[in-house]
This record gives C-alpha cells, sequence and structure tokens, in this order.
C-alpha cells in the first residue's frame, strides 16, 4: 500500500472534506463469485458492483485494511484474490496498516464481547479507524452490530441510501 494512502497520514482537511467513505468486508468482495441463482444474491452482486464503479469513478472514497489483504490471502481461489487485492491496492484512499494493528486488536475485543468474531471485529474496528462511513457487508451477523461510531450496511441498502442522497442533492 502506497504510504500517502496510509490512514496515519490523513490530514484534518481530508476528514472535514471527505467525500462517502466506505470499507467493504471480503463477504462484500466475494459476493459476485457466490451462487447467482438466489435473486437475494444477485441483487447484493449489482449493489457491490455499483458501489465499486462509484469508487472507480471517484463518486466514494475506498477504505481498506491489513485485514482486507490477510483474508485475501486465504482465499484458496488465487486469481479472486488476485483480482480483490489489486482492487483494493489502487482505489483504497485509506488504508489501515499493521502500524495500527495494537489499537485495532484492542477494539476488536471490545467489539467480539457483542458475539461478533475476531476477523469480523478487526473489519469494524478498522472501518472505524479509516473513519469510514459504512461497512458494507453481507454477513448477517455483522449487520446486527450496532455501534454509533459506523453503520454497518448491506450493499442493496447502500446503493438505495446514496440513490436517495444524491436525488434529495440535486432538487
Amino acid at each position: 500500500m502506497p504510504e500517502d494512502k496510509n490512514i496515519d497520514n490523513i490530514t484534518k482537511e481530508e476528514v472535514v472534506s471527505h467525500k462517502i467513505r466506505v470499507y467493504l468486508d471480503n463477504c462484500a468482495y466475494n459476493r459476485p463469485y457466490d451462487d447467482q441463482s438466489q435473486f437475494k444474491i444477485e441483487l447484493e452482486t449489482l449493489a457491490k458492483l455499483k458501489i465499486q464503479r462509484m469508487i472507480k469513478d471517484h463518486q466514494i472514497e475506498l477504505a481498506s485494511s491489513y485485514m482486507s489483504i490477510y483474508e485475501c490471502g486465504e482465499n484458496p481461489d488465487s486469481s479472486r484474490a488476485e483480482l480483490i487485492t489489486a482492487f483494493i491496492n489502487k482505489h483504497s484512499s485509506a488504508f489501515v496498516s499493521l502500524n495500527n494493528k495494537t489499537a485495532i486488536e484492542e477494539k476488536a475485543h471490545e467489539i467480539m464481547k457483542t458475539g461478533i468474531k475476531f476477523k469480523d471485529a478487526c473489519h469494524i474496528a478498522s472501518a472505524i479507524c479509516a473513519r469510514a462511513d459504512y461497512l458494507v457487508t453481507t454477513d448477517m451477523r455483522m449487520l446486527k452490530y450496532k455501534t454509533d461510531e459506523i453503520k454497518l450496511i448491506n450493499p442493496i441498502d447502500f446503493f438505495m441510501n446514496e440513490s436517495d442522497e444524491t436525488e434529495k442533492g440535486g432538487e
């Protein structure tokens, strides 16, 4: 990850004037590879791909972390892992590096007290650290986690919310 994208180097001005920032967990990244015969999965895939298009078009920002890269490395399909990692490396405007691992894991242990698993808790903690507005996931257990620090959202709901905001802004 290029040094200038590291979360440690974000300025106050960037925080004040930033675009919507999203953090996608690995469930979201891998949704297009799931069985598309189920209507909900197909819709989540379309919404996730729209989110990625918005990131590529610089309409919204992507935050990611060492945990995203780590989990990609665990993917048994190396071509998928390479594609996802390449997307993260190319498009992340904020990256939570291993330099933040201790703080992330401390926060993750707090989050785990609510029943969230360790890696998922690290994603939530990383998204909070990266000052993301949304953590986009298809993981139903993660979606049940509530905090004032970040909104966890399904890709479909994110797309609907963003569409509503865009329409309101254009009036």
